[in-house]
């Protein structure tokens, strides 16, 4: 692994389907940038898949914070060749649109939507600059469905794909790809918080009968940056077990 290597840029990358992609990344011969919150958790996942791969602390909804990692990228490797824009919060409880703080709904769009808005607005002159390169944007099976009690992330999410599709006609002769992944629910840390009776309730809610793992949200993202997805642009694919079908 060295700097003569394909760069890639992951935002939460220090757990769930951010670490499963800096891990599929890093298989695939990336140099992998883990951007998080969490640095202690980033600077793990940079161990764990090894090379020359580094850690860097973000918060997406930062614009500074954002400048600075997408700097930290272009300094230490000269170039930066993939995206994948995962960083993202939940709705801590359900509630509805009349109960829901402004102050809440701006935390989690600022995050959700926002923040996937500053990360291309930084990557996509970095990529501009490598010759092209290949965005990914974390969107939710609620970018193409509703849910009650989750306004601010099913707006988020939905947006996350209008913006995409706009960056993807932006940007499709020079050479840049943008997609979108719409996961169902994932088994990842943060869910393993939940009961057991509510895991298994949303488990049901896929045709297939269970949650997905984050390696098969990884495993689609890992498609869509491959030469091998080089017609593919302004996309989103749910990776859902079925639930959209429905």
């Amino acid at each position: 692994m060295g700097k003569g290597n394909p760069v890639a840029l992951v935002t939460g990358g220090g757990s769930g389907i951010g670490a499963a992609c800096c891990r599929m990344l890093a298989r695939r011969g990336y140099t992998v940038v883990v951007g998080d919150r969490q640095l202690d958790d980033a600077k793990a996942v940079a161990a764990d898949v090894g090379g020359d791969a580094v850690a860097t602390y973000v918060d997406v909804a930062d614009e500074d914070a954002v400048q600075a990692m997408v700097a930290t990228c272009v300094n230490q490797f000269g170039r930066m060749d993939v995206a994948v824009n995962n960083a993202g919060v939940g709705v801590p409880d359900p509630t509805t649109v009349a109960d829901m703080s402004f102050s809440e709904w701006r935390r989690i769009t600022a995050i959700n939507l926002d923040g996937v808005f500053l990360s291309m607005h930084y990557e996509i002159p970095a990529m501009l600059a490598s010759g092209g390169g290949s965005i990914v944007n974390m969107s939710s099976i609620l970018g193409a469905a509703g849910q009650a009690g989750a306004g601010p992330y099913v707006s988020a999410k939905h947006g996350v794909i209008g913006l995409t599709k706009a960056a993807a006609l932006e940007y499709a002769e020079s050479g840049i790809r943008v997609n979108a992944v719409g996961p169902g629910y994932v088994d990842t840390p943060l869910l393993a918080r939940r009961s057991a009776e509510h895991r298994e309730q949303l488990a049901r809610r896929h045709p297939v009968g269970r949650l997905a793992t984050a390696d098969e949200v990884a495993e689609l993202v890992g498609y869509l940056v491959s030469p091998g997805a080089a017609f593919t642009t302004g996309t989103y694919i749910p990776v859902d077990g079925g639930y959209l079908a429905q």
